[in-house]
């Protein structure tokens, strides 16, 4: 009987199983597609045409439609004769490396001193919301407008000098207040701690309040609450923050050139002067190597902490 029960299971007809396409997967496609296009058309073929305008080669005059690696050798001429002396434009791009380093420990210390009072200290929601939205008024305007705004206070005849002067703490005006490495990252800081604030004060949100009372009970203190709880959960919104930071400061030569009196090079500031001279492989070029600095300076920071989780 069980033979034949066996047998009977042997010849019946085993339903073959089709894949089919789950209709979600389709419309997920057809929502993403926009954005795509935007994200193409926007980004990826300017980026090609930057990239092939790199290897043209050119004269006083034109654009010659010959490929040639000219405007990155040129770039880095005479640099390794140079060695163990450092040529001009690696000595630009260590100062505008410098300048980044520094403008991103300030914000970042800004940043995340205001995030930690907004998060942490003030207890009404509302309160937290109308800080915040405090924080975007001077987005309100041009970025221009806000550098410009420091001159009258830090130039000689400026404010601050008129008030040192008037309660005769210094007899001379100070010099470097204005159009110096301060007033550059001064004006950076001004523009940029926003952007590390918003990223910070998201983690911070998210932290259960109830690992920081765990802590306390414990016995911990408050900076090792802080360091050994607050700051690891708030790693991902301090990478992106960096990113952030790191990156326009890498391409700005509006502030160098404002705040520095057009006195201090930078990575920007050679491509606004190659575009100035019409120069426009070189430019390419340049633009090209300094998008691979700073993607490798994103990747260092991404390999800290999985940002895709934060997003």
């Amino acid at each position: 009987m069980a033979d034949q029960i066996v047998a009977a299971r042997g010849r019946s007809k085993i339903p073959k199983v089709t894949a089919t396409r789950r209709p979600w997967a389709i419309s997920a496609q057809l929502q993403a597609a926009p954005l795509a296009l935007v994200f193409i058309v926007f980004f990826v073929i300017p980026l090609g045409i930057i990239v092939l305008v790199s290897f043209l080669d050119y004269n006083d005059y034109a654009i010659l439609p010959t490929l040639t690696t000219r405007s990155y050798t040129e770039t880095f001429e005479g640099c390794i004769d140079q060695l163990p002396d450092v040529c001009t434009i690696l000595k630009t791009y260590a100062t505008t490396a410098q300048f980044c380093f520094a403008v991103w420990l300030l914000t970042l210390i800004i940043g995340f001193t205001i995030s930690y009072f907004l998060a942490f200290h003030i207890r009404s929601t509302t309160t937290q919301i109308v800080l915040g939205l405090l924080c975007t008024i001077p987005f309100w305007t041009s970025n221009v407008i806000r550098m410009i705004s420091w001159i009258p206070l830090l130039g000689r005849n400026g404010l601050i000098n008129q008030i040192l002067m008037g309660a005769h703490i210094i007899s001379t005006p100070i010099e470097w207040l204005l159009f110096s490495d301060f007033s550059v990252m001064l004006a950076f800081v001004h523009l940029f701690t926003f952007f590390m604030v918003v990223p910070i004060l998201n983690s911070m949100l998210r932290i259960d309040r109830s690992l920081l009372e765990a802590a306390f009970d414990a016995g911990a203190s408050g900076w090792q609450t802080l360091w050994h709880i607050v700051v690891p959960l708030t790693k991902p919104g301090i990478v992106i923050g960096s990113i952030f930071v790191v990156t326009i400061v890498m391409g700005d030569f509006i502030t160098f050139g404002v705040m520095g009196g057009q006195q201090i090079a930078s990575a920007g500031k050679i491509i606004e002067t190659r575009l100035n001279a019409l120069q426009f492989p070189p430019a390419a070029a340049n633009a090209v190597i300094l998008l691979a600095v700073t993607l490798v300076v994103i990747s260092l920071l991404t390999r800290l902490v999985d940002i895709r989780k934060e997003l």
